[in-house]
């Protein structure tokens, strides 16, 4: 019988490498896919693909989802229509490894707003892992000049992915909030709420830079649709179900650390020294402001 720890670990690891590869694809396509198109396409062929399997659960839970209509489109705003589509535009004019190193504060940006949005106490040592973080961020952002912030010379994609990723630690703080409705339809539902969101700056993107299908962008689509989407979606869920919350959360941390090998090895992406103390500093803020504290033990995860 397989042991059921080890068939966690191998889920969630292969869930958050397929996060990893949509960071990795946005990157390397975005000459040959609009950015609003990647993710209007990737949900709208989310939405396809799990239709037979969450219609009737979503209809059965039509009055739950009606009544906590607003959360479902707060969510489906945050979580899949902004997040997505600010991290594809920003991938236009940064790195995958800028990315990825600015999405590793995530989880103590989910701290702060946590304990922001339902009055939590905040500990001292949080606040100073959030500080390190930051610092560590704004690090990689400076490209490791500091006299690049009174030059104002910060990179347009790098304010987008922050964006992205203040967008995506709100959607993990607001997701207590969501309502009692089974995993697969809920999803299901945001994915439709957002590519309806989507829908108008989709039109707009396709008037002034039309989308050219070909072979590589239609891969590239496929992959977005299918891997990070779905297949990590429910390959995480499992893995957190066999191994529970408090021991699965830490494996989101290994996103940034395969997306920056993924993208040195795959996209001849450059890791300068700025990267390392940025790498560095985040970590430090992570386990600072994730660390548990009080006399419950209790630790905040992404």
């Amino acid at each position: 019988m397989p042991n059921p720890n080890r068939r966690a670990a191998f889920l969630l690891v292969v869930a958050v490498t397929f996060w990893a590869g949509n960071f990795l694809v946005g990157r390397a396509i975005r000459g040959d896919v609009p950015p609003v198109t990647l993710a209007f396409g990737r949900w709208v062929g989310a939405s396809l693909l799990l239709a037979p399997f969450a219609l009737r659960g979503a209809w059965r839970a039509r009055e739950a989802l009606w009544a906590g209509r607003w959360s479902v489109v707060t969510l489906s705003a945050l979580g899949v229509a902004a997040f997505n589509t600010l991290l594809y535009v920003g991938l236009q004019t940064t790195t995958a490894l800028n990315a990825f190193l600015l999405q590793a504060g995530i989880p103590v940006l989910i701290v702060v707003l946590g304990a922001v949005a339902f009055r939590e106490a905040l500990p001292a040592v949080r606040v100073a892992g959030l500080a390190v973080s930051l610092l560590g961020a704004a690090w990689v952002i400076l490209e490791g000049d500091v006299g690049r912030l009174a030059a104002l010379q910060v990179a347009r994609g790098d304010l987008w992915v922050l964006a992205a990723v203040v967008s995506y630690a709100g959607y993990s703080v607001l997701l207590r909030r969501r309502p009692d409705v089974p995993g697969v339809p809920f999803a299901f539902t945001t994915f439709v709420v957002g590519s309806l969101l989507l829908a108008p700056f989709w039109l707009v993107e396709a008037r002034v830079r039309p989308f050219e299908p070909g072979p590589e962008a239609l891969a590239a689509l496929a992959y977005v649709t299918v891997f990070p989407s779905i297949v990590s979606y429910l390959a995480f869920n499992r893995g957190v179900a066999l191994l529970g919350s408090a021991r699965a959360g830490p494996y989101l941390h290994l996103l940034p650390v395969l997306g920056s090998v993924g993208a040195v090895l795959l996209l001849g992406e450059r890791f300068a020294p700025y990267h390392a103390v940025g790498v560095a500093l985040v970590a430090v803020g992570i386990v600072l402001a994730t660390r548990p504290v009080g006399r419950s033990g209790e630790t905040e995860e992404a």
